[in-house]
């Protein structure tokens, strides 16, 4: 049996990555054996963690995942340690399920809490104190105090913090250097950073100096044990995958599952103008497009092998890549690009629209079949879409969404990102046809 833990705060822009990527290299540095885990539907943080550590990162996500699967994606070597996502009990509506507290709960793992004190001072206690009690299942085991401004302040802190009774691991001071660039969707991405490695030595230095990682590995507590669990079926036996810059968003735990179910896993880059090899079903994940739209638009080589593909395989776009098999993307600055004009599909990040959570979703067609669980992130706005639907979708919360996708022919694609198969949905009595 292997240990882990989880890194949590009370709210979102506490420090969680940062310090969490400091953790995972320092471990790395003492040749101690240590993994990520990211809590929810993120595809940037797991990669800085495997670019920290060495080694795999996989999502761990409450709402979308059931308990036995988590536990089973948890199981590994070396001590597991969890970012958390937004706040500890920060959930999909209505209410909360998903939250990092859940994964705390279903793996029987203690909690760090990450507290940024740069501006609080004895209001600490009651703070900490009214998250160690909010849930007996759920534990705190240590505090980290993040954003310190000065010895004085970081003496106020732990004084105030004494008679609450959890340790305090360390105190990280305020400075510049830590922060990540950061975009609509998230941070910059691990691959775009030629800085990554000196930055994460910077880290691991700073955390090796603040934090007491003898202490912190010693609370780590062990997993369960791993159940069998069911495996996502492959949609197809061969399968090609865009994967770049513009094509980053896909689960590791998809593709785990697909090649332990027999499939042939290959990648090609469309932003290098690669054609895919042979197969069964060309899939076109989320990224970044739209900030690459113009060098999508004179892949030639990428465009004429696509377009000749669909006439006799099967190709499926999520999100991004569903925008790049339509007619047009509009970027920022209002200049249009030819897509690849497979569905009738125009899209526009001219005028942005948040379209934010979870989804239930129902296949009607296309390479996933039966109920399956997702997420929808993105600002793009549909301008057209004409076409039959590709998935029967509800939020979080049960209420029935408008048809999502389309199909036409061997294509299809929908905004949505498929984590994860699932039991049939129960019946929806609530109806609401008006957009998310």
């Amino acid at each position: 049996m292997t240990r882990g833990l989880i890194l949590a705060a009370p709210a979102s822009g506490s420090g969680k990555t940062t310090l969490t990527l400091g953790i995972l290299r320092a471990l790395r540095g003492r040749n101690i054996p240590a993994r990520g885990g990211k809590s929810g539907p993120d595809y940037i943080d797991p990669r800085f963690h495997e670019a920290a550590c060495g080694q795999p990162c996989f999502n761990l996500d409450a709402w979308a995942m059931p308990p036995d699967r988590i536990r089973t994606l948890a199981a590994g070597d070396g001590i597991l340690v969890i970012e958390g996502a937004m706040g500890l009990f920060d959930g999909a509506p209505p209410d909360g399920k998903g939250a990092t507290a859940d994964l705390a709960r279903i793996l029987g793992l203690p909690v760090i809490l990450i507290v940024d004190a740069a501006k609080m001072a004895h209001s600490v206690a009651p703070l900490v104190a009214g998250f160690a009690r909010h849930d007996p299942a759920v534990r705190i085991a240590g505090i980290i105090l993040n954003n310190i401004g000065s010895p004085r302040h970081e003496a106020m802190l732990r004084r105030a913090l004494d008679p609450v009774g959890i340790p305090v691991l360390g105190a990280v001071p305020r400075q510049s250097g830590l922060t990540h660039p950061a975009r609509h969707l998230g941070l910059v991405q691990a691959m775009e950073r030629e800085d990554l490695e000196m930055f994460l030595d910077r880290v691991a230095e700073v955390v090796s100096g603040t934090i007491d990682l003898d202490v912190l590995t010693r609370l780590a507590d062990m997993l369960p044990n791993a159940p069998a669990t069911r495996a996502a079926p492959p949609p197809a036996q061969r399968i090609a995958i865009a994967s770049d810059a513009a094509f980053a968003f896909s689960y590791p735990h998809l593709m785990n599952d697909w090649q332990q179910g027999g499939a042939e896993l290959s990648f090609f880059s469309p932003l290098a103008d690669q054609a895919p090899a042979p197969a069964d079903l060309i899939i076109l994940p989320g990224g970044y497009p739209e900030l690459h739209a113009g060098r999508l638009a004179g892949a030639t080589t990428f465009r004429k092998a696509l377009c000749k593909a669909a006439e006799s395989t099967a190709i499926y776009g999520e999100c991004g890549g569903y925008m790049v098999l339509g007619e047009g993307l509009t970027d920022a600055a209002g200049k249009r690009h030819a897509m690849l004009g497979l569905l009738r599909l125009e899209t526009s990040f001219a005028t942005r629209k948040l379209h934010l959570g979870y989804r239930r979703l129902t296949a009607f067609g296309g390479p996933f079949t039966g109920a399956l669980t997702g997420h929808e992130f993105h600002y793009a706005t549909t301008l057209h879409a004409e076409g039959k639907p590709l998935y029967g979708a509800e939020d979080a919360s049960g209420v029935r969404l408008p048809d999502m996708g389309l199909v036409s022919g061997r294509v299809c694609g929908s905004f949505a990102h498929v984590i994860d198969t699932a039991p049939p949905f129960p019946s929806t009595t609530t109806a609401d046809t008006h957009s998310p």
